[in-house]
């Protein structure tokens, strides 16, 4: 039981490091806040949010979407996010029709205007689904944001790559989540202004 308890701290542990790691380095502090103001400023022209992922990074997806459509910290009015991830019709119609590498970017360019903002998600920077509707972003000048891990194919596509310091799947989805809600945190006091109060 001795070493159990040691293997569950480490996990805490090892996600402490990478989120301090994060934390001190002053680069992608300043990715993440350049980020969240792209975000805002689509918001503020009337435009919307596009996220994706596959796995555990679709549950991101639309966790994310979910915060900025319903609320994060207060109550306001709902801005528009839509996670690519989630119409079985569309999904199966794509994959089946045009192939499972071809699941986001059909959707991107069917749904997507330029002014949009497109948040990839990929813990290995490499799903070619993700690839594929970043190159569709670029031809139709929708902004994009990656969240990634510390290396991969996304990094040359994004307009912002947001890359965790780690090649560790478990620990790369725990800091996306978090720089996530910062971003939420950041869109919605910026837009609703109305401050947030969470306490331990």
């Amino acid at each position: 039981m001795e070493n159990l308890n040691l293997y569950i701290k480490s996990h805490f542990s090892d996600s402490i490091d990478i989120k301090t790691k994060i934390l001190n380095d002053n680069g992608m502090i300043s990715l993440i806040k350049e980020a969240s103001l792209k975000v805002i400023n689509a918001y503020k022209n009337g435009n919307k949010t596009l996220l994706a992922g596959n796995g555990g990074s679709a549950a991101d997806a639309q966790h994310i979407a979910g915060e900025f459509v319903s609320r994060f910290y207060f109550d306001r009015p709902g801005i528009a996010s839509i996670a690519l991830s989630t119409d079985t019709s569309i999904l199966t119609a794509i994959g089946n029709d045009y192939g499972y590498e071809n699941l986001f970017a059909r959707q991107v360019q069917a749904q997507g205007v330029s002014g949009d903002v497109f948040i990839g998600i990929s813990t290995s920077g490499n799903s070619k689904n993700i690839l594929k509707a970043l190159e569709i972003c670029k031809e139709k000048g929708i902004l994009s944001i990656g969240l990634t891990g510390a290396s991969g194919a996304m990094n040359e596509l994004c307009d912002y790559c947001i890359k965790v310091p780690s090649t560790c799947t478990p620990r790369i989805q725990e800091a996306h989540i978090l720089i996530g809600h910062i971003i939420c945190a950041i869109v919605e006091e910026e837009l609703f202004g109305k401050g947030f109060d969470c306490k331990l």
